[in-house]
């Protein structure tokens, strides 16, 4: 038996085999980045003392139940508003907040409250002029009690309808954090 006649054939199949195998639908997404915290600090215009809502789970999906810190606003106030959001699950914690900055493109803050007279605009923009939301400006109204919600989407469609006022109806995309914060208004 000539074993040239078979070996030669059996190796250009298995390299075929191999070389069909790797190809870029075996490529594994990275996992999307873990965010523990989410900090905003509200900082009244003309000066006064900051007030910092924030949102803390350091075991991410684990059986602890996240720190909310609510926060008072005063009423009638214009606020200038920063949102950070970190990894706090390493040492160091890692600062998520610079990677949705370089990749603003590809991200936007949505905020929204059940609190009658509060408002939000946007403070910052993409490349394209589309909102990106690390900052912000929020005004108070009159006395009240409720809640703010922040959301972070990643490949928001921008261009969708009223997503360049904030409005997460039509925004699609994946969210990379949700959270609700009480807040009072006096």
């Amino acid at each position: 038996m000539n074993f040239s006649k078979i070996i030669f054939p059996l190796a250009l199949l298995l390299s075929i085999s191999f070389f069909s195998a790797c190809n870029d639908d075996d490529v594994i997404d990275p996992p999307e980045e873990l965010i523990t915290t989410l900090n905003y600090t509200l900082t009244p215009d003309g000066g006064g003392t900051a007030v910092t809502l924030s949102f803390q789970d350091t075991d991410g999906d684990g059986g602890n139940a996240p720190i909310i810190t609510g926060g008072t606003l005063v009423a009638n106030t214009n606020y200038t508003g920063s949102v950070e959001v970190l990894n706090e699950s390493e040492d160091p914690a890692e600062d998520i907040t610079e990677e949705v900055a370089e990749e603003d493109e590809e991200h936007q803050f949505f905020y929204s409250s059940d609190i009658s007279g509060l408002s939000f605009s946007y403070d910052d923009t993409d490349a394209d002029g589309n909102p990106v939301g690390i900052k912000t400006m929020l005004s108070t109204g009159d006395a009240g009690s409720g809640n703010i919600s922040v959301v972070l989407r990643h490949e928001p469609n921008k261009s969708g309808s009223g997503v360049s006022d904030g409005d997460i109806t039509n925004a699609g995309g994946e969210t990379d954090i949700e959270v609700t914060i009480p807040v009072t208004i006096q």
